[in-house]
């Protein structure tokens, strides 16, 4: 699914990104781009790298 419509980002690039060391939402800005136009998408970015962070931390645990 299309995250941020203005740089053609989607949740599973987020992912990706995430998966090779982006940490918070200004790294993901830093590295896809998403939010530097509209900024519409910030807060959908920022629950899916959380997300993705939170299920990282989890799996750490165990």
């Amino acid at each position: 699914m299309y995250v941020c419509l203005c740089r053609a980002v989607t949740d599973a690039d987020i992912r990706q990104a995430a998966d090779e060391g982006v940490a918070d939402v200004h790294q993901l800005v830093e590295t896809l781009g998403v939010g530097t136009n509209c900024g519409a998408c910030l807060e959908a970015a920022r629950s899916i790298i959380d997300a993705r962070s939170a299920a990282d931390r989890l799996a750490y645990a165990a």
